[in-house]
């Protein structure tokens, strides 16, 4: 499970990477929006990389408290997204919010598993 839980953690990753060159091809006239938009990616790389960093350490209860925290906030987001372009169901929001949920649940596992 954990290198499932890793996998989900490296999509997430390559999500952020898409992100960050997709933003560039849109936005790369309008700086504001740019800048705006790589933020984004920042957040992504962070949030796949606190996952990757709780799928190793299985026992942190605080690390994955935060993972689910951030990972409901980014399906959040996400969803938003969706609704802003008209179509949840959108490759781009879509995926974010199936692998995320993934992070979610395994986070939310590790919760469960550490406190037990």
């Amino acid at each position: 499970m954990r290198v499932l839980d890793s996998v989900f953690g490296c999509l997430l990753f390559l999500g952020g990477i898409g992100h960050g060159l997709g933003s560039y091809m849109a936005y790369r006239n309008d700086h504001m929006v740019l800048l705006w938009a790589w933020s984004a990616s920042l957040a992504v790389f962070l949030l796949a990389a606190v996952n990757l960093l709780r799928a190793g350490r299985t026992g942190d209860s605080s690390l994955a408290w935060i993972s689910f925290v951030a990972c409901v906030a980014w399906i959040a987001f996400a969803v938003w997204f969706g609704r802003l372009i008209g179509n949840v169901f959108d490759p781009r929001p879509l995926g974010n919010i199936l692998i995320t949920l993934v992070l979610a649940i395994f986070s939310l596992r590790t919760v469960l598993r550490s406190n037990a």
